[in-house]
This record gives structure tokens, sequence and C-alpha cells, in this order.
């Protein structure tokens, strides 16, 4: 008997065409569903897979994947959207598999509200970006009961080459989120030291260069200080608004848990910052000019 699984793939996005993309590869039959549906069919037709136009025509798939910008997408795609959204009409027994980032505590109740429909629901946020989303290796953070995260695994192999089960349902975007935070700490940290740097008197150039050979080296100071920032690409596909949001959802959750984390309010306050300065679609990686041209209309007033 194959193992191959139907797959329905709501948010054919920037992420979501490489994603689906390699579960066709892979040999699962895919039914592509996005609000652009004209998009979807571009995917059906350059990958040999179906497309929905409707979120009822997801009802023969084993497997639902979502990749859309907030749980609150999720949440409507899944049952609020047209006559119930994809949930109604989806068997007992199929499961969803929500691959965007979101609020961990949100994530739960809809986990409760979609096991009322006997649907299994495993969250599994990816890091790497497009670059690993179209190579199929990105990491994947799992969060759920471990016989649905077992039943998940053959699709979401498909897509990354590191799968770590994290915990119970919701672990997966509280993963993500973290690991964001730690991400923007470090981009806002490298970015302040480089602006007093260059006040100084040092060359930003060789100011990367030690950081990644000193204690100082990042992620953010090996591929987004000369790459993006001061080689003015700004292209690294992942939003300013994105990353505030992930960043807000680190911090509610530190809350959440009754956690004082002052460090993580910085830096959320730091993004939303950003993000209305920049713009919720901008890379985030224009937050460091941004943040300049701020110090100096600050110091200036």
């Amino acid at each position: 008997m194959s193992n191959k699984k139907t797959v329905g793939f709501i948010g054919i996005g920037n992420m979501g065409w490489p994603m689906a993309a390699n579960i066709a590869k892979a040999g699962h039959p895919v039914v592509a569903y996005d609000v652009d549906k004209e998009r979807a069919r571009q995917f059906a037709a350059e990958f040999q897979a179906g497309s929905a136009t409707t979120l009822a025509e997801l009802s023969d798939c084993d497997v639902v994947v979502t990749m859309l910008p907030t749980g609150k997408e999720v949440r409507e795609a899944l049952l609020e959207a047209e006559d119930g959204g994809a949930t109604a009409h989806l068997k007992s027994g199929a499961t969803v598999i929500d691959m965007s980032s979101a609020d961990p505590v949100g994530t739960r109740k809809l986990g409760t509200d979609l096991e009322r429909f006997g649907i299994r629901f495993v969250d599994a946020p990816v890091s790497g970006g497009v670059p690993r989303a179209k190579d199929g290796t990105l990491a994947i953070m799992i969060g759920g009961a471990p016989d649905t995260v077992a039943e998940a695994k053959p699709v979401l192999s498909a897509m990354g080459d590191r799968l770590f089960e994290v915990g119970a349902l919701g672990c997966g975007h509280a993963m993500k989120a973290l690991n964001n935070y730690l991400a923007a700490t470090s981009f806002a940290a490298m970015s302040e030291a480089v602006l007093i740097g260059e006040r100084f008197g040092l060359d930003p150039s060789v100011m990367a260069d030690i950081f990644n050979v000193s204690t100082g080296k990042t992620f953010c100071s090996e591929n987004l200080l000369k790459q993006h920032v001061l080689s003015g690409e700004f292209g690294t596909g992942f939003t300013a608004g994105l990353l505030a949001k992930d960043v807000g959802i680190a911090s509610d959750l530190g809350e959440q848990m009754d956690v004082d984390a002052p460090v993580s309010r910085l830096v959320r306050d730091r993004w939303q910052d950003a993000r209305q300065g920049v713009g919720d679609g901008a890379d985030h990686t224009r937050a460091a000019p941004y943040w300049a041209s701020k110090a100096v209309n600050d110091n200036a007033g």
C-alpha cells in the first residue's frame, strides 16, 4: 500500500509555493488553495497538481497544510470561512498541519475546536526562509500528540531535513517565536553596535569581519550584516511585520507564563517601532538604516 497522502495546501505564497512544490515532488498528490485563485491555478499547472477554488474542494484530502501570515488567518480558513471553513468538509481522522507562525496559546484552543470535528492537529512552523524552502532543507519545529506527529512526518520530511519534535500541541509555535525573538534581539543589538562604532570612526565592514571571528559572531553578523545591510540589498525575504509579530508572540508568552522578561519587552517595542517606520512588507533588515536615521533625528531634536 502506498504511503503517499493527498495533501491540501492552503497559502501558496512566497514560502508556500516552494513548500507545496516539494510535497508534490515527493509524490504526494497536492491540491493547492489560495485566496489568489489564479496563483493556485498556476501552481497546479506547473506541478501537475490540483487547484481548489473553494475550501470545500479539499474534502478528499488526508492532510491539509496551512502556511498563512498569522493564526487569525489559519483559524478563519479552517473554521470561519465559506460554509464553515475547510474543517466542515474534511473527513474525520484527517490531519491539519499548521506551518504558519502563530500564538501558541491560540493554537491549543484551535486544536480543541478541531478535535470536536475528529480532526487531528499539529503545529509545525519552519526556519530557513525561502532559499531553504526551495531546497527542501527547512528546520521544522513540531508540536502535537506523538501519533499525530508520526502521521504528519511523511509530508513534513518532504519540506525539511531537520525535524524537531518539541512537545505537545503549541510547542512548535512557542519554539518558533522564541527563536525569532533571539534573532530579532541579535539584529537590534548588532545594528546599535555598528551605528556606535561608525560614529566613532570604525569601518562597518571591518567590524563585520571582526564580529565573525570573535565572540560577537551571530547568524545576523555572519549572514545579514554585509550581505543585506551594508550592501543595501535588503533582500532576505522576511518582512519587518512578520518578525515584529513573532517577537510580540514571544513577549506575550512570557507574560502568559508569569515570567518577568524585560528584555523581550524592550525588543518588542524596538521592532514595533521599526515595523511602523519601514512598513509591514519591508524586508526586516531595513530596520537597521531606519534606526540609524531615527537616532540622527532624535539627537538633532
